[in-house]
């Protein structure tokens, strides 16, 4: 899934939305000192009164917020392991008794509470619904309504929420006029912050891949690798800190970790050039090939296939991985390249580093800025100064 399909299926949760339809909604309690099952319920979702339905619906939004690679995951479903959730979840998805999904979704239950001991009373909520994509947009000639044919793409989505300790609370009673001290005894469940959660099967080009599940990480950058591996068996996943940091520390090996800003300016111009040609297909990946060719247009001289190898294997001891390229790419247009020196701080963004420059210059190493008008700081407009040489004098 790209960020437009999870874009698309993220906006459909919210009430009398005919594109998207809730069957049932099934909740799970889980006690933190035995990790044992305390109660499960599963119900209609129509049934659920409207301000319990905002609520979920809003903590499903949240669960499929995020970037890719950030927060969010596409997973590979790992061959042949053993109690296979890719087949537990094909076969909760097909069932049509509700006792054969409750017992489909209570072993992916089992298999949460096996893979950790979760420090506070949780809930798990599975549903399922159907998301209906309209295949074309509404012809205003014709009168065609763009609901008159849609895709259907039956799923599953799980969150995994904390439970908090109410608040203790002092109230006032109006009636009898006196301050009460106030406490409820049951817990609170947090459907505002999901702390993991997936989506199966995932969609493509208008179509379910059952070979993919979306997984939900509860904080950027830290997805649960046991969770991965245990609960969903899917294979091992690298998060885009990952990628930039593999891509960074290859570059540094090939050219000897010596790059000008000019130089470091064209290989981000260069990926976010195969980034915008590929706008509409596929998010695009470098493989050893795919880097050489980017150094080399990038003006870097001395750079072979063999370099490039050998640094992937040094790397990352694969020399056939592929990195993509949203993930080593800072945000284009925006100032998201920080430069830190004692003096100051500078922010800019990987379009106009080309007109920063260091120099060396009386023994000395200078940051200069290329700027189209005068400098203002304070209010004063700073005078051109020439550079000379003292030694030349």
């Amino acid at each position: 899934m790209n960020k437009k399909d999870i874009a698309n299926i993220r906006k459909q949760f919210k009430k009398d939305n005919d594109l998207l339809k809730i069957s049932s909604i099934f909740n799970v309690y889980i006690m933190k000192e035995s990790s044992e099952i305390y109660h499960h319920q599963n119900q209609p979702f129509e049934m659920l009164d409207q301000d319990q339905q905002e609520l979920f619906l809003n903590n499903f939004k949240k669960m499929l917020g995020g970037n890719l690679d950030e927060k969010l995951f596409e997973l590979k479903f790992r061959r042949n392991a053993e109690n296979n959730s890719q087949l537990i979840l094909h076969q909760g998805l097909l069932s049509s008794e509700v006792d054969e999904w409750k017992e489909y979704m209570l072993e992916i239950v089992s298999k949460i509470l096996l893979s950790r001991q979760y420090e506070n009373d949780i809930v798990i909520t599975f549903i399922r619904g159907e998301y209906r994509k309209p295949t074309k947009r509404r012809n205003e000639e014709t009168e065609e309504s763009e609901r008159d044919m849609v895709y259907s793409h039956p799923f599953i989505l799980c969150s995994i929420n904390n439970t908090q300790e109410p608040k203790k609370e002092l109230l006032f009673d109006y009636v009898g006029r006196e301050f009460k001290y106030n406490f409820v005894v049951d817990p609170i469940i947090n459907l505002n912050a999901p702390i993991a959660g997936f989506l199966f099967p995932c969609f493509k080009d208008n179509a379910a891949d059952i070979n993919h599940v979306l997984y939900s990480s509860g904080k950027v950058h830290e997805p649960d690798h046991r969770f991965i591996e245990e609960v969903l068996n899917g294979e091992e996943t690298m998060t885009a800190q990952d990628d930039k940091v593999v891509f960074e520390e290859i570059i540094k090996d090939v050219t000897g970790d010596q790059l000008s800003t000019s130089t470091l300016s064209n290989v981000y111009e260069e990926i976010n050039r195969m980034i915008v040609e590929n706008e509409e297909d596929e998010q695009p990946k470098l493989d050893t090939k795919d880097v050489e060719r980017v150094l080399k247009m990038s003006g870097i001289e001395d750079i072979n296939i063999e370099k490039v190898e050998t640094a992937f294997q040094k790397i990352i001891d694969d020399d056939k991985y592929e990195i993509k390229a949203s993930n080593i790419l800072p945000k284009y247009n925006s100032k998201s390249i920080k430069i830190n020196t004692k003096i100051a701080n500078i922010s800019i963004s990987p379009q106009d580093l080309r007109y920063v420059k260091q120099i060396q210059f009386n023994g000395k190493l200078y940051l200069m800025l290329e700027v189209e008008e005068d400098t203002i700081i304070e209010g004063f407009t700073m005078i051109p100064e020439a550079l000379v040489d003292d030694k030349k004098g």
